[in-house]
């Protein structure tokens, strides 16, 4: 692929693939365009270029991302042709990518499963997949319960909540410390780094350094003294991993699972908000949360694009010539658009979407994450049933990240909460190995309604109500 033509070139020069793509300049994905309507977007680069469009990540930065669903296969699964070796990117081994783009911690590469083909791809993956399959499932849904109560009891008696901020942003934070062995109050600061450089900010490279340090001290103190955590059993694990390694995949497991978790949650919960028939078919029971989570994963994937294959030599995928070297980005989104894959009775309770990826690489964090995506869903529609958006839909932002499908904020109205199931009194709870010592605050009530007997806290707080106390600034 050649670099971007300049505006005042009227036609691309002979040879060009630019020729075959349709002509005009690499649609830039950054911007309002990417964040405000990236449906609309897609549709018009699959209009104009066909499955496999050329693009620019910054300027003066080109790549190509493929729209289309049989491409998107192909794609991820001719690891041949197709590298996730992101040193073979031509961009930046001509030197043309700056020393503080906001693409380097996406892009650059690290010894991970993420960036590797072949056999070590495989020992690596089999470690993070077999530390992530020792979760039990059960008590993960029990954690995220609890962690999800502690947090709607956390809210003020005026019936208003940001579900971003003070729910779906927060939740999974609280889940992910404990499975991994994190320190509590390491929490809203992980997920402010994370966001920094998910959304290629100004402060995009500085904050993935200092999340890499919280997690180097976490592997040294886990080699030490080992526990009952995901950080342990990924050390543990008969693959060897170094602490290097294990500091890398330790990014992995936290950004692809907790980034895409809160991405799902907050979709799904604006989708439920805004769509009056998926709302009426899930809560009428005509649809499980389950088979309502996979519709979201079709419509608005919490990772809408994501870099990427490196071509290996020259070739031609969806009509387009590739260039050895060059940057090809998974269009997620764009894919479960194609119009190729969407059959008459369009695509509920169908998984076949691409969200998680294909091929070997495909995640291996998806069976965790639904699980805490679902008992999010369950537990706010059963203590919250009068949920409300509190803005027209259309006043609603979205992040700026051409990676993340994520909202900024979805302010909600309500009247009143219903009790926890079961009572708060009488359900179990996990209190971790190094729990901190309970906080002795006492939370204000934040029902509108008197609380069913036996619905109230305990007079002991629980770990989780200490911590999303704490998360609450009480």
């Amino acid at each position: 692929m050649t670099s971007p033509l300049p505006e005042t070139d009227p036609v691309p020069p002979p040879g060009c693939p630019m020729h075959r793509a349709g002509g005009g300049r690499p649609a830039p994905l950054y911007g309002p365009a990417v964040s405000d309507d990236p449906h609309g977007l897609y549709a018009r680069l699959r209009e104009q270029y066909g499955p496999v469009a050329p693009i620019e990540l910054e300027p003066g930065v080109e790549a190509w991302l493929v729209l289309g669903y049989p491409e998107l296969l192909e794609l991820t699964r001719n690891e041949a042709l197709f590298s996730k070796d992101s040193r073979r990117w031509r961009v930046a081994r001509e030197g043309r990518l700056a020393a503080d783009s906001r693409l380097l911690p996406m892009t650059a590469w690290r010894p991970t499963l993420l960036n590797l083909d072949g056999a070590e791809h495989q020992r690596l993956r089999s470690a993070v997949a077999d530390t992530l399959s020792r979760i039990d499932h059960r008590q993960l849904r029990t954690t995220t319960e609890a962690a999800a109560n502690a947090l709607i009891d956390g809210w003020g008696p005026d019936g208003t909540a940001d579900l971003i901020a003070q729910y779906a942003r927060r939740l999974p934070l609280l889940v992910f410390t404990q499975l991994l062995g994190l320190p509590a109050e390491a929490g809203p600061h992980l997920i402010e780094l994370i966001s920094h450089f998910v959304d290629s900010s100004e402060k995009s490279v500085r904050a993935n350094a200092e999340f890499q340090a919280i997690l180097v001290d976490l592997v040294r103190r886990r080699r030490e003294q080992p526990g009952a955590d995901l950080t342990s059993w990924l050390l543990a694990h008969q693959a060897g991993l170094t602490d290097e390694e294990a500091v890398h995949h330790l990014v992995v497991i936290l950004v692809a699972g907790n980034e895409t978790t809160i991405n799902w949650t907050g979709n799904a919960l604006r989708l439920l908000l805004t769509d009056r028939r998926f709302r009426s078919t899930l809560t009428g029971g005509r649809l499980s949360v389950s088979d309502a989570l996979d519709e979201v994963l079709w419509r608005d994937p919490p990772t809408q694009n994501f870099p990427g294959r490196w071509a290996t030599g020259d070739t031609v995928l969806g009509g387009q010539y590739i260039s050895a070297g060059d940057m090809l980005v998974l269009g997620l989104a764009g894919a479960n658009a194609d119009p190729a894959v969407h059959g008459p009775d369009g695509i509920g309770g169908n998984r076949a979407h691409l969200a998680w990826g294909a091929g070997r690489h495909v995640c291996p964090a998806q069976h965790p994450a639904r699980l805490i995506v679902e008992t999010a869903v369950e537990t706010l529609l059963h203590r919250l049933p009068d949920l409300q958006l509190a803005v027209p839909a259309a006043e609603l932002k979205w992040r700026p990240s051409p990676w993340s499908r994520a909202l900024v904020d979805l302010p909600v109205l309500y009247s009143a909460f219903s009790p926890p199931r079961p009572a708060a009194s009488e359900r179990p709870t996990w209190t971790p190995p190094t729990a901190p010592p309970p906080s002795d605050s006492t939370p204000s009530d934040a029902t509108s309604t008197p609380r069913t007997p036996g619905s109230g806290r305990p007079g002991r707080r629980s770990w989780w109500n200490s911590l999303a106390g704490w998360w609450s600034g009480r």
